[in-house]
């Protein structure tokens, strides 16, 4: 039974956007998971009827939902819903000492538990958005966890697989399947060892801000976030890395071959592995397959500059678009006249843009202050 714990009031917020003015409903609630498990959660709602389409979407390592909340209500205004929250062992799921669970905590996560939670994310978004078509998308961590659960589904002793039936398509942004500079082995093989009998314990895993994106200001906006830490636990970081590579080896060659999968990636991504995710996308026996590399695009492609965040919009919304069979928008003016290219199956895409709009939105206190510098950055362009 799901339980609901309302935390602020829905809010109606009014953005200034592609399109110009429009609105969303934006809901934040506690809801209790698997593992009896307290979650942070975000609903962006449409205002318009009917919801076109349904995205679930997995944040990275160590940051949270709230670092979305200038790009999601980009997507709900064009008629597709968003349904996300702070993952196991990060966040406000494992920060927040009034709401949190008490066993949650920093870091304490594990490969097989956020297998259970994506799960019940789907099913749980599934019971509000009755009949509308779901996708399941992830970023960087995020698109690891989705890949991974959707090759696990078609293992012999698979698990959750009417979920996976329920899917209409998978999206994964800057996916880690591999890190662009690979971990020392020698160094994950003690790691290995150490977390069989304490596998919380905690250890550095920093990164180079100025590696996210080419935007300082969202970059020194996440150096500041209060609910980002630079460390990880022994099983959340050598589970994640260890299925990372399964990946490779084994799940992309159990990919379902009727559902529709879209990659983005940035061919100067210095965290996540552009290759692995090219290596990923060829390996697939899927009908429908789509990847689009940004030239020069860093981790963080939604933290990236204006128009590159307004492409990465687009994209997401035209591959959805083309498999609900029912336009969810109009193409903005700005992104129709920036120079960008797609194609499907096995053509690798680049896209750039040259113009610059400022973004300014409205929002409940989570997350005011990334957006404050996201509308810093943009006013500075």
């Amino acid at each position: 039974m799901i339980k609901r714990v309302r935390v602020s009031c829905t809010s109606t917020a009014i953005m200034s956007s592609f399109h110009g003015p429009s609105h969303y409903t934006l809901s934040e609630n506690w809801l209790l998971g698997p593992q009896e498990t307290q979650f942070y959660t975000r609903t962006y709602r449409p205002s318009a009827s009917p919801v076109r389409a349904l995205i679930v979407f997995l944040h990275g390592f160590q940051e949270h939902i709230g670092r979305y909340a200038h790009v999601h209500p980009l997507i709900a205004e064009r008629g597709i819903a968003v349904f996300t929250f702070d993952q196991r062992g990060f966040g406000r799921t494992a920060l927040d000492k009034d709401k949190r669970s008490k066993k949650s905590s920093w870091g304490k996560t594990g490969w097989s538990d956020q297998m259970q939670d994506l799960d019940w994310a789907v099913q749980t978004a599934q019971k509000e958005f009755t009949g509308v078509p779901v996708f399941l998308m992830g970023h960087s961590m995020g698109g690891g966890e989705v890949l991974s659960f959707i090759g696990q589904q078609s293992y012999p002793s698979r698990q959750n697989a009417e979920t996976l039936a329920s899917l209409t398509g998978v999206i994964v942004t800057s996916p880690l399947i591999l890190q662009t500079t690979p971990a020392s082995r020698l160094l994950r093989w003690l790691g290995g060892k150490v977390a069989i009998v304490s596998p919380y314990t905690l250890i550095p895993a920093s990164l180079d801000a100025d590696d996210l994106s080419h935007s300082p200001e969202l970059n020194e906006a996440y150096v500041k976030d209060p609910l980002i830490k630079t460390t990880g636990s022994l099983r959340g970081i050598g589970e994640m890395l260890s299925e990372g590579e399964k990946l490779l080896s084994v799940a992309c060659y159990h990919w379902p071959k009727k559902l529709p999968v879209l990659f983005v990636h940035g061919d100067a991504d210095k965290v996540s592995s552009v290759k692995a995710t090219q290596e990923f996308y060829q390996s697939i026996d899927a009908e429908d397959k789509k990847i689009l590399i940004y030239a020069n695009g860093y981790h963080e492609l939604q933290n990236e500059l204006p128009p590159v965040r307004r492409r990465l919009v687009d994209d997401i919304v035209s591959f959805i678009e083309a498999r609900t069979g029912a336009p969810v928008s109009q193409p903005s003016q700005l992104a129709a006249a920036a120079p960008t290219s797609g194609k499907d199956s096995n053509n690798d895409t680049s896209t750039s843009s040259t113009t610059s709009n400022p973004n300014k939105s409205s929002e409940t206190a989570i997350g005011k202050d990334f957006l404050g510098a996201t509308n810093k950055a943009d006013a500075r362009l």
